[in-house]
């Protein structure tokens, strides 16, 4: 008799193992130092699996985001992409910036196409396929404006557009929506949370916010104060989906996650805390 074989476990979208990332400070010759802003990290992200990442001020997490772009390339370890060595940039992989990264002299309709465009597609379908994007994000009608002609969560939700609409099969998400007003924030996560569930790509959310973390997340990852951060707790968020940002926070297991996440993260914010206070 044989057996039937074993179906292979899907690979991981992103794995980073034993990533290291340390910098040089000034000096020269012996008078050189480096400054590790990482240390032996291992994180993966599954395919379809939302991932945040959590932890003090100025600890690292950015760098993490920017070694799975393949926009830093680590001191030592590996980063695979869906079980490939990443060389260079990472081209499965969308990133939404922090600071706004459109460009002002285009209109909200050309930064959404701008990466189409610059793909090879022809202007006709990358514009009809950016008013489709659009109007995904609620802005039907306003593809014609231009930047300085749109709030803050507007050019937020032309941001996304830019991302999502090349189809990446993993997003990089670096603290998007923490400019934002509360309200308006919370539009957006849950706009995120309903683009997501549509296509179930992998995301690595960056984020000081544990509220937004756990409210998003399929899992959470908590880094130590830096330097040489490293995660120190990994949590399951086991909360019914679809969510609302607003009323899951309310939800009993919320709470429990909430204050079992606390529990590991606010030692270390008060060492960076501590630390920055020392830096003045």
């Amino acid at each position: 008799m044989t057996l039937p074989e074993a179906v292979p476990a899907s690979l991981p979208a992103l794995a980073l193992e034993n990533v290291t990332c340390s910098f040089a400070s000034r000096g020269e010759g012996r008078g050189a130092s480096h400054y590790v802003a990482v240390r032996d990290t291992t994180l993966t992200v599954q395919p379809g699996e939302f991932v945040s990442v959590v932890g003090p001020t100025g600890c690292g997490k950015s760098t993490l985001l920017n070694v799975a772009a393949g926009l830093l390339e680590p001191s030592s370890g590996t980063v695979r992409s869906f079980g490939e060595p990443l060389r260079g940039v990472n081209a499965r992989a969308g990133y939404m910036f922090q600071a706004e990264a459109l460009m002002p002299w285009r209109s909200a309709l050309d930064n959404v196409t701008a990466g189409l465009l610059f793909r090879g597609m022809s202007r006709r379908d990358a514009n009809l396929l950016g008013d489709e994007w659009l109007k995904r994000v609620g802005l039907g009608g306003f593809g014609g404006r231009y930047p300085h002609q749109l709030s803050g969560g507007m050019r937020k939700r032309v941001a996304m557009a830019q991302t999502l609409i090349l189809d990446p099969d993993i997003i990089l998400m670096d603290e998007p929506f923490s400019a934002l007003d509360i309200q308006t924030r919370q539009l957006m996560e849950n706009e995120l949370l309903a683009l997501w569930a549509a296509k179930r790509k992998a995301v690595l959310f960056i984020t000081h916010d544990l509220d937004e973390a756990i409210s998003l997340s399929d899992r959470v990852v908590v880094l130590a104060a830096g330097p040489g951060t490293r995660p120190i707790g990994e949590f399951t968020i086991d909360l019914p989906r679809p969510r609302d940002v607003a009323e899951i926070r309310s939800h009993p297991r919320f709470v429990e996650l909430h204050a079992q996440i606390w529990g590991v993260l606010r030692d270390e914010v008060l060492k960076g805390y501590a630390q920055q206070l020392q830096a003045v």
